[in-house]
């Protein structure tokens, strides 16, 4: 354990990897990665590097660097290679728990604790379940984190601001050009408002930094807009119309009453009841080594989800950048336990602390029973992940107890990152046991089918981007918002979402006749009727004939 302790960035880089790097094509591909994947598919076939599209239309709703940077390792390893398209998000992921530890290095000057708070965020939930939910969201959060890191030197220290006020708005500039201004309001803003609050820029001076803090600006907005300006400019129509569509969404989409983050730490997985006892400022306040430093970090959360709650859209991946801060202002729980559970503790402070290592122990124990009760029909290729997962689970959900009962903390937490890390790396693939839909038909052989029968298809009204990735290639649309297209030929195939399926039935009733081929349908574990059955995740190919 002392090694370990001693060796802080190295543990970090093994704990990112067995948490990121390992079974990434596991999990079937989700709809936002499908539109990153897509947009870098055009990017290196068709050359749409700037004018970005998905299915050829543009595709402006979100800045390119992600879909780039997917781009490039898809032209390394394939563009089909989903291994090789996540891997940039996965690293991304690695990276954003490496600048945690420098950040809480700078801030707390404790290498312990900074590890601690590294080890946190990495295993958190949400910040795991997002790099393959919502890539871009990793790219513009890591980003603003690493400038948050050169910003607060910015702000404190006499030599380097040069470097800091040239480095922080460059990644500024990188995160608004990974989601336009999400961080910057989520992650950035909440950071200057409780550096306000807590430090009040005593240490900095504007009359003597004015050269830099202009500089820093400058940088920033040509970094952070450029694109942005290109494309407002290159495809202004294309450009407006998305804009305002987006600007709609954010009072008319998805909208939740202001209290809807209220239960915002259970976002970060089995970190929920340090998270919730971190949070209880009266509580804690005067029991942690840095108070400063936890007002700070106190102060960050709560603006994070104060302004969040603002906006009216809102949904569970929204609060990533919350995890931040949070991730931080838990680690002064968890070092305050790891320094004073063996004599300063009483006994209802340590009522939290056995159920939550307990619960975690518990969980280990009891993982080979219950992931026999659910998966046992469906083991037949996965027993030895079954047996690896249950048996590494079983032994860690028993070392977790042990020290709890020695009360020894600090193991008890190594061994709860590694307790998630085995989930990871042996339990995630039995996911592949899961109950199976009987109707699933994946489309990645209609391109080759439609490419032998020398016919044309298209796609009326929309497509799942999940099916649209599987498929290939780009589908012309028949229809859209502003019109119907009719093709010349006398037959072709048409793929037709359930949701739309009356209209394309009424516009092609008369003069034509359609036959329906077959249903393709992405639903990978939930059969049709069943909970979690999507209806977006099927498309109906018909054969249409003119009469």
């Amino acid at each position: 354990m002392k090694w370990l302790e001693n060796n802080p960035q190295l543990v970090i880089l093994l704990v990112g990897i067995s948490i990121f790097l390992f079974n990434l094509d596991v999990i079937p591909v989700t709809i936002m990665e499908a539109r990153n994947f897509i947009t870098a598919r055009e990017m290196v076939t068709d050359g749409r590097w700037l004018l970005t599209t998905m299915n050829e239309l543009p595709r402006y709703e979100k800045p390119p660097l992600p879909s780039w940077i997917t781009a490039i390792f898809g032209s390394i390893f394939g563009l089909d290679n989903i291994i090789g398209l996540r891997l940039p998000t996965m690293l991304m992921a690695i990276a954003l728990g490496y600048i945690a530890y420098l950040f809480s290095l700078n801030l707390l000057q404790n290498k312990k604790q900074a590890f601690i708070n590294a080890l946190i965020l990495l295993s958190s939930f949400y910040i795991i379940a997002i790099t393959i939910e919502a890539p871009w969201d990793i790219y513009t959060h890591g980003f603003m984190l690493a400038a948050i890191y050169f910003l607060y030197d910015f702000f404190r220290q006499d030599s380097h601001h040069w470097k800091n006020a040239l480095l922080a708005p460059i990644f500024i500039g990188l995160s608004f050009m990974s989601k336009g201004p999400i961080a910057f309001y989520g992650l950035l803003l909440p950071f200057l408002l409780a550096y306000a609050f807590v430090y009040k820029f005593k240490e900095f001076k504007i009359r003597n930094n004015y050269l830099q803090l202009l500089a820093l600006i400058t940088v920033a907005t040509t970094v952070g807009l450029w694109w942005f300006v290109y494309v407002r400019l290159a495809d202004p129509d294309a450009f407006l119309a998305i804009a305002e569509k987006e600007t709609a969404n954010w009072t008319s989409y998805n909208v939740r009453p202001f209290y809807y983050y209220w239960s915002f730490f259970v976002q970060s997985g089995l970190w929920t009841i340090p998270a919730f006892m971190g949070l209880l400022y009266p509580y804690l306040k005067n029991k942690v080594s840095h108070k400063k430093a936890y007002q700070f970090t106190f102060l960050w959360t709560v603006f994070s989800v104060i302004l969040l709650s603002i906006i009216p859209e809102k949904k569970a991946r929204y609060l990533v950048p919350v995890l931040i801060p949070l991730a931080l202002n838990t680690g002064f729980y968890i070092d305050y336990l790891i320094r004073n559970f063996k004599n300063k503790l009483t006994g209802k402070e340590k009522i939290p602390v056995y159920f939550h290592f307990g619960l975690i122990g518990v969980l280990g124990l009891v993982f080979p029973f219950v992931a026999y009760f659910f998966l046992h029909d469906n083991l037949g290729d996965f027993w030895l992940y079954y047996g690896l997962s249950s048996t590494a689970l079983f032994a860690v959900g028993i070392l977790i107890i042990i020290q709890l009962k020695n009360k020894e903390l600090f193991k008890a937490f190594l061994y709860t990152i590694a307790f998630i890390a085995i989930i990871k790396v042996l339990a995630l693939p039995m996911a592949g046991a899961l109950q199976k839909n009987p109707a699933y038909h994946n489309i990645s052989d209609l391109r080759s089918t439609v490419a032998t029968a020398g016919m044309e298809i298209y796609v009326y009204e929309e497509i799942a981007p999940e099916l649209l990735w599987e498929y290939g290639g780009a589908i012309p649309l028949l229809k859209n918002e502003q019109q119907l297209i009719i093709p010349e030929t006398s037959q072709f195939y048409v793929l037709v979402s359930p949701v739309d399926e009356s209209d394309f039935k009424r516009i092609f009733d008369s003069k034509f006749s359609y036959e329906l081929k077959t249903v393709y349908d992405f639903n990978n574990n939930a059969g049709p009727g069943a909970k979690g059955h999507k209806n977006r995740l099927i498309s109906n190919l018909y054969l249409v004939k003119k009469q």
